[in-house]
């Protein structure tokens, strides 16, 4: 919303939005053991032992390959295709070979000189990472208390409250970012931590348990799935276009606050 108040309409690069086609293929892969699920349920085929294994086999097939994919996805942003985060390339393609000084020298006068070098970066994200793990146990022990004591649903406060603490460094930079007009680095920075949880995470922890003897899947309950997929879908839907404006953000805005109403009366 913050974007589109402060310029009528933004131009996404289509480069930038590849990351989020690796979160359509998350979503998807979440929903078919769902779909699995909820069809072996209701044909009734089978042992009920047969239905758990074959979820146990999607599950841990596909948490191969999201890691997979992920992997190839770093590669792809990182290596290969690294030419494509460029700022200044693609600034040069859209003047031309005209102002391609020019817009270099405007991109060079609008950069900020880091004011911290690697090493200690590196040693004030370590001593952040470390009190961070302190504070979300403390957060997480306190979680049953506060459920009881305001009568606030464990799932509303799992999903909705606590994602919105954990990330406010995240929702602030997306803000400050898209004020400055920066709209790849926005959509970035919003839907990076989210590819790294679907993507990433949730397959790793599928594997780990399969290496230490824990039964994990990726089946999760189906209202769960159908709020994560239905979040995905309207997000490809309003940047299809490479383009965005304070109405769309006001529409993913409602639909954050259905899905909390929804959580809230669970």
């Amino acid at each position: 919303i913050e974007l589109g108040m402060s310029y009528r309409s933004n131009a996404v690069y289509s480069w930038s939005l590849i990351g989020w086609k690796l979160m359509t293929l998350a979503c998807i892969t979440l929903v078919i053991p769902a779909a699995y699920n909820s069809t072996m349920s209701d044909v009734k085929r089978g042992p009920e032992e047969a239905a758990e294994k074959g979820l146990l086999i999607i599950s841990r097939g596909t948490a191969i390959l999201l890691l997979f994919v992920y992997l190839a996805f770093l590669w792809f942003q990182l290596k290969s295709h690294a030419f494509l985060y460029d700022r200044d390339h693609h600034q040069d393609e859209e003047h031309g070979s005209g102002s391609q000084s020019a817009a270099s020298s405007q991109h060079e006068e609008q950069e900020e000189e880091p004011n911290m070098n690697l090493p200690s970066a590196a040693l004030a994200l370590l001593v952040v990472t470390v009190i961070t793990s302190f504070c979300a146990d403390y957060l997480i022990a306190s979680i049953e208390e506060t459920a009881e004591r305001y009568h606030i649903p464990k799932t509303f406060i799992g999903l909705i409250l606590l994602p919105i603490v954990a990330n406010a460094a995240e929702h602030v930079t997306s803000i400050w970012m898209a004020m400055k007009n920066k709209m790849e680095l926005t959509i970035t920075i919003c839907v990076g931590s989210s590819i790294q949880i679907a993507a990433f995470v949730v397959p790793l922890l599928v594997i780990v348990g399969w290496i230490t003897g824990h039964e994990l899947t990726l089946y999760f309950a189906d209202f769960e799935t159908i709020c994560f997929f239905v979040s995905v879908l309207l997000v490809n839907t309003l940047i299809q276009d490479g383009k965005s404006n304070y109405m769309e953000g006001l529409l993913l805005v409602t639909l954050y606050l259905v899905i909390a109403l929804a959580f809230w009366v669970s």
